[in-house]
C-alpha cells in the first residue's frame, strides 16, 4: 500500500458515500486509476467493506458501557469459549484483547440499566471461568473518529 492508496482510505473514512468521480477528485487522480486503485484495495481486504454510522441514542442504545474482563485462567479451552461466546453476543461491539490487569476489554451498546444487568447476568456470567469484571459507563464522548491519521 502506497501513499496514494492511504490517501483514497482516508478519503472514504471521511465520506464513504462519495462517488468514484469525487474521489479521484480528492486523492487527484483520474477516475479509472482511482477505481483500480480502489478494486484492488477491496480485493486485498485492506478495505473491508462500506457502513454506516449511526447515533446509538437515535437508534435506541443510548448507554456505551466499557467491561474490563479477567479470567480465571488463560487455558486454550476457556479462552477460546470466551472469545466464541464474544462473536454471538449482539450487545457487544467489540472485544479487544489486553495487556496488564485484564483481559479482555468489550464495548457495549445498550437501552438502559436495567438492559446492562441483564446483558451481564444472562450474557456473561453464563460463559463461566470469569474472575472479575470492570465497568465504566460513558457519559460523555470528547472525541470519536474512523479516520486514521496520515503516516508520516
Amino acid at each position: 500500500m502506497d501513499k496514494k492508496d492511504r490517501q483514497i482510505i482516508r478519503a472514504l473514512q471521511r465520506d464513504g458515500r462519495m462517488t468514484n468521480q469525487d474521489l479521484a477528485e480528492a486523492v487527484n487522480l483520474s477516475p479509472s486509476p482511482c477505481l483500480r486503485r480502489l478494486r484492488n484495495l477491496e480485493a486485498s481486504g485492506a478495505i473491508k467493506g462500506f457502513s454506516v454510522d449511526v447515533d446509538a441514542a437515535a437508534y435506541g442504545l443510548p448507554i456505551t458501557v466499557f467491561v474490563r474482563i479477567r479470567l480465571e485462567r488463560h487455558n486454550e479451552e476457556d479462552v477460546r469459549r470466551f472469545e466464541s461466546r464474544m462473536q454471538t453476543i449482539e450487545e457487544v461491539l467489540e472485544c479487544h484483547v489486553l495487556t496488564g490487569a485484564m483481559d479482555y476489554q468489550l464495548r457495549v451498546v445498550v437501552s438502559d440499566l436495567e438492559a446492562y444487568e441483564t446483558f451481564i447476568r444472562n450474557r456473561i456470567h453464563p460463559i463461566g471461568g470469569i474472575a472479575s469484571i470492570d465497568t465504566s459507563f460513558v457519559y460523555g464522548t470528547v472525541k470519536k473518529t474512523a479516520v486514521f491519521p496520515p503516516l508520516a
